[in-house]
């Protein structure tokens, strides 16, 4: 759903560009509080791993295709204001290095892809799990059905800005009809891609999830005979089974009722989120280096519903296409596979690197706040 240079009319292109201006502002102040000495790397790797599966397109519909847009994902992860900086890095990579995404219309898609997919989706996702049962399923559940939500949101979103600075003379009707229901097949996509991942590390890392804070209830347990005594660090439970220590439980006023003859686990040192982080990095780099070879040539729904409605009819040239790295291939490099790959690998590197740097300096401020009025 990257907008190219030229659909949208000057003065609708500076006033998103204001209102992108304004939620990173407002972000990068509320990213503050989401972030902490082990979160903050992983929100830069939340960005890479987003820039890498936005590569995959998949088939959606004969002769067109849809991606992930991200922000689901990274505002279950990550926050909802770190969600917005997220993908708005991944925008800013995208459109400055591969020319993807016009530059006059990087306020319309960080309003649009950033903005709106976040604050839709993190809103439906914390309805779900205050009105359903406190477990890892629920959290699961609710990514999915946010992440689904959240895609044709930004479809409407478009449209309502088309409608505002559309540079061609095309019934907004008929680009409503085409947009929202293309998106809604996409957004099943997009609710598979959020679903599998927020589950994945719900499943072994639930404390590093920042939409499962309070609702996962218990840390996970390692089940041991009944017999077996309690090691130091761990609890003994009622049933038999022994509850690790090691895991940080969840906040007391935060915690789904214990079951019954369960006892609380102690306060424990934060685990280190390395593993995660390498593990995370590793799929980033082969989805963007190897499994992006394998997506759909189709184009994407806005391309597809662009050409069809004459959306398309005013689109400029983008002022990047010399980059060495435009349309996701590297200059002068002829094989189709190396070149797509390397290009893959280089912006999860790019992305990694500037948004791991953005959010540590957020981290650092907030430390450094934090030492002053100590």
């Amino acid at each position: 759903m990257h907008v190219p240079d030229g659909f949208i009319d000057a003065p609708v292109s500076v006033a998103t560009g204001v209102v992108a201006a304004g939620a990173v502002a407002v972000s990068l102040r509320g990213a503050r509080r989401e972030l902490d000495e082990r979160t903050a790397p992983l929100a830069g790797l939340v960005a890479a791993f987003i820039f890498a599966v936005q590569m995959l397109n998949f088939p959606v519909a004969a002769g067109t295709s849809g991606h992930l847009l991200g922000g689901a994902l990274a505002a279950i992860l990550v926050g909802p204001y770190t969600g917005v900086l997220c993908v708005s890095v991944v925008l800013l990579m995208q459109g400055v290095l591969f020319a993807d995404g016009g530059l006059t219309a990087l306020g319309v898609n960080i309003t649009d892809m950033a903005l709106v997919t976040t604050v839709v989706a993190y809103a439906i996702f914390r309805t779900i799990v205050k009105l359903a049962p406190h477990r890892r399923r629920t959290v699961t559940v609710a990514s999915f059905v946010a992440a689904l939500v959240s895609v044709p949101a930004a479809a409407v979103a478009f449209t309502a800005i088309y409608a505002l600075g559309g540079t061609a003379d095309v019934a907004i009707g008929k680009v409503f009809a085409a947009m929202v229901g293309v998106h809604v097949l996409i957004g099943i996509g997009e609710a598979a891609i959020t679903a599998l991942t927020v589950g994945a590390v719900v499943a072994v890392r639930p404390d590093l999830v920042y939409g499962a804070r309070g609702v996962t209830g218990r840390p996970l347990e390692i089940r041991s005979s009944p017999l077996a005594p309690a090691a130091p660090g761990q609890v003994a439970r009622a049933d038999g089974p022994v509850a690790d220590a090691a895991r940080a439980p969840e906040p007391d006023d935060a915690r789904a009722p214990e079951p019954d003859g369960a006892a609380v686990p102690a306060a424990a040192p934060k685990r280190s989120a390395r593993r995660v982080w390498w593990a995370g990095l590793a799929a980033a780099l082969l989805c963007a280096g190897v499994v992006s070879f394998y997506a759909s040539a189709s184009p994407d729904g806005l391309e597809k519903v662009a050409h069809d409605k004459g959306i398309d009819k005013k689109a400029e040239d983008h002022a990047a296409k010399d980059s060495p790295l435009a349309d996701y291939g590297v200059k002068d490099i002829s094989d189709a596979r190396l070149s797509g790959g390397l290009a893959g690998v280089i912006g999860v590197g790019a992305t990694l690197a500037v948004g791991s740097g953005v959010f540590i300096v957020v981290r650092r401020r907030r430390a450094a706040a934090e030492s002053e009025r100590g």
